[in-house]
């Protein structure tokens, strides 16, 4: 829930801006509101819905007076600070209030008109064809020899250019005749058909993000595979004592919060002018919604039992279904998980979160045979892929941090210690 901020200009009416409401958000878009002009509004009244990059949240208003004007209509999409309302005495002059607002103006994209070129028939040919000479009576003057020649080879006279006197068609034309490619004319049953989606404020922001993370942060990528045998069996006993259930994600998260700890370095993130040690744990969860991507962060992860990791982990997916997420939820990530397992990606690469140093993909654990002691039986097995800002996070140093990692794993226990 955020206030709107207030501009004052020693006069009774006020204009409402629209507020920054994350810390990446650039614009915003009317979803709905809850008030129309000539409406009577007090403090602490919310009066619209606002779609962020993050979320739908609700702007609380802090004035008391009239709804004098609304200055952007519902679905309209308008960058931070634009005057989107108008609050005061009823018929209070408001429009030198508007006018001042540089920010209102927006940018119309010109439309491209893309000219088409003459293009040559595909059946044509870089030289002039000549037609052959023909009789008034409808027949190809032609030797006898090039008419059976012709007839042997299913050649129509009345394609081949003649050589001979006044057109003639001789020996050599049918020797050296090539048949004109043959069109396919058929047209394909169908039509064409396609939807123009509007970008949301969400997938705008991601679709930045990540771009600039991508081609920015030099990204290296490391991969590794788990035996899962021994973290099902723990999670299997655990479920059957404990009142809340542990998914192989909430163990995930929990080993990669424990191994941060033992190597700092890679719980770091890139300043620009410095690289900040985080000493804290703070585990980014990559959820996916309708628009896109959000990445609650379960905070101290490394301090927490098993149980209120999930349960955490849980709330927050229900609420970034349901566009509840605040910006407390998801800011101040030192490493984000992204795993894939549960729709059966057996791998993948991740782009880096910035700030953050490295982002961990997880892939589906698969049952395969494995070999222990020389003795191949079966076995589950998860390869993961740590993406890595190598501005920040040396080869070496990932590599130890995913050792520490498939030692947790694999050994279970580790983690309730």
């Amino acid at each position: 829930m955020f206030s709107f901020a207030k501009l004052y200009n020693n006069i009774m009416a006020v204009a409402i801006k629209l507020p920054r409401m994350s810390d990446t958000m650039e614009e915003g878009t009317i979803v709905s509101w809850f008030v129309k002009v000539g409406d009577t509004v007090k403090s602490s009244e919310m009066i619209a819905d606002v779609e962020t990059d993050k979320a739908t949240m609700e702007l609380e208003n802090f004035e008391k007076g009239e709804v004098l004007h609304l200055n952007v209509e519902e679905g309209e999409t308008v960058p931070v600070e634009t005057v989107i309302a108008i609050i005061g005495k009823k018929g209070e002059d408001f429009q030198h209030l508007l006018s001042s607002d540089s920010s209102a103006e927006t940018i119309q994209n010109d439309p491209v008109v893309l000219q088409d070129n003459k293009k040559e028939s595909l059946s044509s040919s870089p030289e002039e064809v000549t037609s052959p000479i023909v009789s008034n009576d409808g027949r190809v003057f032609a030797s006898p020899l090039a008419k059976k020649m012709a007839q042997d080879k299913g050649i129509n006279l009345s394609q081949v250019h003649g050589s001979g006197d006044n057109g003639r068609i001789i020996k050599k034309d049918i020797e050296n005749f090539q048949a004109p490619a043959v069109v396919n004319t058929t047209e394909s049953i169908g039509v064409e058909s396609y939807d123009d989606v509007p970008i949301t404020q969400m997938r705008k922001t991601i679709a930045k993000r990540l771009a600039e993370s991508k081609f920015t942060a030099p990204h290296f990528y490391l991969t590794k595979e788990i035996k899962m045998n021994a973290v099902i069996e723990a999670r299997k006993r655990m479920n059957e004592y404990g009142d809340t259930k542990i998914s192989v994600n909430d163990l995930v998260i929990k080993a990669a919060a424990v191994a941060l700890k033992k190597h700092p370095n890679v719980n770091s993130a890139w300043l620009g002018d410095k690289i900040r040690r985080n000493h804290h744990v703070h585990i980014g969860v990559a959820v996916a919604v309708e628009d896109g991507l959000l990445v609650p962060v379960v905070r101290f992860a490394d301090s927490k039992p098993l149980s209120q990791i999930g349960t955490e982990v849980r709330a927050y997916a229900e609420k970034a279904k349901n566009k509840e997420l605040q910006p407390k939820d998801w800011e101040g990530n030192t490493f984000t998980i992204s795993n894939l397992g549960m729709f059966g990606i057996d791998e993948f690469t991740a782009i880096v979160n910035p700030p953050d140093a490295c982002i961990l993909a997880i892939g589906s654990s698969k049952e395969t045979v494995i070999v222990e002691n020389g003795e191949m039986k079966p076995g589950h097995v998860m390869k993961v892929t740590l993406s890595c800002d190598h501005r920040v996070v040396d080869g070496v140093t990932g590599a130890k941090f995913l050792q520490t990692f498939q030692e947790l794993l694999e050994e279970p226990v580790r983690l309730l210690v």
